[in-house]
């Protein structure tokens, strides 16, 4: 018995850290990893200021890259063939709304990848959009691991499978911000963000908006970012306007 369970076992690290961390890949991964040194750099981010004997960095970054392009790829397939009506326009816009930021930072968050991440920065000064980021590392690492097969399946197991329904998806507002500028444009109506700084007392920098249509302030909204806010006070203008904006 003992000779069999070393046989069916020999595909595990005999190191106990490397064993651990094989034995929590396999989880998330659902089948078992090859070369652990791809998940490893999957999840180390660049404050490490790790690198390989050529000096070059080891990060998550150029990882992110590959596994935004495995995950464009297959869903792309996917649309393609779940579709067939779908014009170009349309396979496109559907496709960015599978993997908006939103629903990546959605999916890193599911799988708590950022429980793995080897970092000199404390967890709280991430930014919100490490989730997604590591999503699309880890899918990156699986592909180079385990090739494209391996790595669609994932995909179709963790994204298309519990997240792509087409006819939800077609009704959903990726850029509340994209859909007032076109509604303004098509109606001939003005539009202004009016930007300022509004630190408050939270001791962190936060940027006010104060959104115009015509030169009547619809909406208001502050955020950490000028980004963030301007899509904070379209959503609470969208909201506003629900019934004038139609949505096409």
């Amino acid at each position: 018995m003992g000779v069999i369970k070393k046989i069916f076992n020999k595909s595990r690290p005999s190191n106990e850290k490397d064993g651990i961390f094989f034995d929590e890949m396999k989880k998330l991964l659902g089948f078992k990893p090859i070369a652990l040194s791809h998940y490893r750099r999957a999840f180390t981010h660049r404050s490490s200021n790790k690198t390989d004997a050529q000096g070059n960095p080891i990060n998550y970054e150029r990882l992110e890259f590959l596994g935004d392009a495995m995950l464009g790829s297959v869903i792309a397939a996917h649309l393609f063939t779940e579709a067939p009506t779908g014009d170009e326009g349309y396979l496109t816009k559907m496709r960015s709304k599978i993997v908006s930021r939103e629903h990546l930072n959605e999916l890193g968050r599911d799988l708590d990848l950022i429980s793995w991440v080897e970092s000199n920065v404390a967890p709280q000064h991430f930014g919100e959009n490490i989730h997604g980021n590591l999503f699309e590392a880890f899918i990156g690492a699986i592909y180079l691991d385990r090739g494209f097969t391996y790595c669609e399946k994932f995909i179709h197991k963790k994204v298309i499978g519990p997240y792509v329904d087409i006819a939800r998806l077609e009704g959903k507002v990726i850029s509340y911000k994209s859909l007032l500028i076109e509604w303004c444009q098509k109606e001939k109506k003005k539009f202004h963000f009016e930007v300022y700084e509004d630190n408050g007392v939270e001791g962190q920098k936060y940027f006010g908006v104060r959104l115009k249509i015509d030169g009547n302030v619809i909406a208001k909204a502050r955020a950490t970012s000028k980004k963030k806010s301007e899509e904070k006070a379209s959503q609470r203008a969208y909201f506003a306007l629900q019934e004038k904006i139609n949505i096409k």
